[in-house]
């Protein structure tokens, strides 16, 4: 199944094999020992960081509870009539709900399912760009979909991806895709990276927004033995990435179109000023956050790490 699809999730492998999601998550674990598969968060995926790009069904049954967390946090960003830009995967369709009820708001997109979320939104704008469509996540690729985005500025870049390390920021298994993406930064004047804790630390083939470009990023609350994640979490903070942690409170997580989730967000500060910022400039959050006393940072950010 992995071998066919890409990706499969452990529900769709229990439900498959009639057995329960323990005997397969073991099983799954062995198959991983043996170099036939990777585990990813409720999954598995083929072997390597560099291999092809799944398909919209296998993803949307990724790390469901997650992106969820992920999206009402990350719409909490979003102010009434602004315009952004968001892009394709399966967390940004989730962003895309909960948009729907900011008024004034313009969406500027490429994917399908984004455009289709917002679809009946009242006082939403949806803009789309042209191009050839891709069918495995339903977005818009080519260069139609890059010079229809020529000469756009909007607020604000809200995309996800395939992986996402310090080394080299977020990437994506597919070129196309990955050449979209670009030019949907290209318009933005900060970039929001929506990346579940599976993604960090994963790296594919092509590069779309490298780590100096990306604004904030906006994840979910590792697990307490996932050391890589924080430890990416650590070194994309020290590069002065700010980060937004959803899920770090009661029931946070899973908590559909409610609200609890901007409460519990926690940020890792920016700890260096970044590179082409001019002092006093910038988003405000930025600057409230550079001014913390670096004793302050460090302690956060090892609070991050132990949890």
């Amino acid at each position: 199944m992995v071998r066919a699809n890409g990706a499969v999730s452990l529900r769709e492998l229990a439900r498959v094999v009639q057995t329960s999601e323990v005997t397969v998550r073991r099983d799954v674990r062995a198959l991983e020992a043996e170099g036939l598969l990777d585990r990813r968060h409720g999954g598995a995926v083929l072997p390597g960081g560099f291999t092809r790009e799944s398909g919209f069904p296998q993803k949307s049954h990724l790390a469901t509870a997650e992106k969820t967390a992920i999206a009402d946090l990350a719409a909490g960003l979003v102010e009434e009539g602004e315009a952004i830009v968001v892009g394709a995967g399966t967390t940004t369709q989730e962003l895309a709900r909960r948009l729907a009820r900011v008024p004034g708001l313009t969406v500027v997109t490429n994917s399908l399912l984004v455009a289709q979320a917002l679809a009946h939104a009242n006082r939403v704008e949806v803009v789309m760009t042209g191009g050839t469509l891709r069918g495995s996540n339903y977005a818009l690729v080519g260069s139609g979909a890059e010079q229809s985005l020529q000469g756009l500025r909007v607020s604000r870049a809200f995309l996800s991806g395939s992986g996402l390390t310090a080394e080299r920021g977020l990437s994506t298994s597919n070129m196309l895709s990955a050449s979209v993406d670009r030019a949907l930064v290209q318009a933005a004047a900060e970039v929001v990276v929506l990346a579940d804790h599976s993604k960090l630390g994963t790296d594919t083939m092509f590069q779309t927004v490298p780590t100096d470009v990306i604004t904030r990023l906006v994840t979910d609350e590792p697990p307490a033995h996932d050391d890589r994640a924080a430890t990416e979490l650590q070194a994309l903070a020290d590069q002065g990435v700010q980060i937004a942690v959803a899920g770090s409170g009661p029931g946070s997580a899973g908590g559909g179109d409610s609200a609890p989730a901007r409460q519990s967000r926690r940020d890792v500060p920016l700890p260096v000023q970044r590179r082409g910022q001019l002092p006093g400039g910038g988003h405000p959050l930025r600057n409230a956050a550079a001014m913390e006393p670096a004793p302050e940072r460090s302690a956060r950010v090892a609070d991050l790490r132990r949890r």
